[in-house]
């Protein structure tokens, strides 16, 4: 022993211990924490992760809604296509109307599941929300702003025209 260590007095000795006991508290309050950093860390990985995969997930679900919608419009139509195609080889004009009007009707049978309805517009008041004007005739016969002509149809889906 040095001769400091044989002056040390028990009252210095205490203190030395209480210096260890803290020191050591210190040291595993460190550890917990730095545990619970590493814990935290760890979640918020996961949680990064997790996002980045409902991320791809909902882009996915996305592009197949979309390619969903369209292969439902596209078959709600190819029916009457097909039917055309049937029609040009027809020769009998009387045979060639009534079945051009079947037609009509298979597609607008189709634009009705597709959820599409036709504006219905002669007779009607003029709404310049809904209808489209090219001229404007002046006549007594018919009232003010009164649709007297259709050139061109116009449809709906829904609230959007």
């Amino acid at each position: 022993m040095t001769e400091e260590e044989k002056t040390e007095t028990p009252e210095a000795e205490t203190k030395k211990e209480k210096k260890n006991k803290k020191t050591r508290e210190l040291e595993v309050k460190i550890a917990e924490l730095e545990a619970s950093v590493a814990e935290r860390d760890d979640k918020y990985l996961r949680l990064a992760a997790e996002y980045d995969n409902f991320r791809r997930r909902s882009q996915k679900e996305r592009e197949s809604v979309y390619s969903d919608a369209y292969a439902d419009a596209i078959n709600a139509l190819l029916p009457v296509l097909d039917n055309l195609g049937r029609a040009v080889g027809c020769e009998d004009p009387k045979v060639l109307a009534d079945g051009l009007a079947l037609i009509l009707k298979s597609f607008d049978e189709g634009l009705a599941k597709l959820g599409i309805e036709e504006i219905k517009a002669l007779g009607e008041t003029f709404d310049p929300e809904r209808h489209y004007a090219v001229l404007h005739i002046d006549d007594e016969n018919y009232g003010e702003n009164e649709i007297v002509e259709v050139l061109q149809k116009g449809y709906t889906r829904g609230d959007k025209v």
